[in-house]
């Protein structure tokens, strides 16, 4: 008798215990990218460091989970044609967020045999059919926008929350001691404007820091190439990150910020 009351006992227990960890889940900080958010292993090979290895200075990780999914060289295309993407949607949930950074790789050609990574330039519908010399398949391309699109669109499909993230500029100083900006950074914003993500604009505010600070201390965050920040810059930058979470309205990441 007493093993019969037991047992109903034990199982209430164990769906009680279960409901209460989903409810206490923490979310997930999910970021994706290219080098400049997570260099090689994100261990500081070559003194070189994304600003996704440093988010946890920022924000709490016993509140939220951070989870830095960016691979060197990576596009916005073949982040997903690798399936990195797609790993993501299989345990993205409602309430996490996405952080995505890219444009760096975006530019480059669309069926070499060194990469085979470039997007169409803009943010239209446009495709083109290719055969891909590296993955060795036939291959429908898009614009920037699109697969920018599509990851803020699937990640809203799952209820998490997207924040479309302006590349970081490249240490690349005129004669009058300024920095462009990067055309990516525009095609990002337009498509968070398009989707309803939340837009950061890291491109103008490193921008600015890096113009406030002048080139020559700059040079100092960029020990290989005019492209990969050292750890000093990269914390920079996850600063500058973290300032611009703070300055997304409505936006409930900002609690997380310790």
């Amino acid at each position: 008798m007493k093993i019969k009351i037991i047992i109903p006992v034990v199982a209430l227990i164990v769906i009680i215990a279960a409901s209460f960890q989903k409810i206490t889940e923490n979310p997930v900080l999910y970021i994706i990218g290219d080098s400049t958010v997570q260099n090689g292993s994100g261990k500081g090979a070559d003194s070189l460091w994304g600003w996704g290895s440093f988010m946890d200075m920022f924000l709490d990780k016993d509140k939220i989970e951070i989870q830095n999914h960016a691979k060197g060289g990576r596009s916005s295309r073949t982040f997903v044609t690798e399936g990195r993407w797609d790993s993501i949607m299989k345990t993205i949930k409602k309430g996490d967020y996405v952080l995505m950074q890219f444009g760096h790789n975006d530019g480059g050609e669309l069926a070499d045999t060194l990469r085979a990574r470039g997007t169409i330039k803009g943010i239209g519908d446009e495709s083109k059919e290719i055969y891909n010399p590296i993955r060795k398949v036939n291959e429908t391309v898009y614009t920037f926008g699109y697969y920018m699109r599509k990851y803020a669109n699937e990640a809203k499909s799952k209820g998490a929350i997207p924040i479309i993230v302006s590349p970081i500029p490249r240490n690349k100083f005129n004669e009058k001691g300024k920095i462009e900006k990067d055309q990516y950074g525009v095609w990002a914003k337009e498509v968070a404007q398009q989707t309803g993500a939340y837009f950061l604009d890291l491109n103008t505010m490193v921008i600015e820091k890096y113009e406030k600070m002048g080139a020559e201390k700059v040079k100092a965050f960029f020990p290989k190439d005019h492209t990969h920040t050292n750890k000093e810059g990269a914390i920079v930058n996850a600063e500058l990150v973290t300032k611009g979470i703070k300055q997304l309205k409505s936006c409930e990441l900002k609690k997380y910020i310790k």
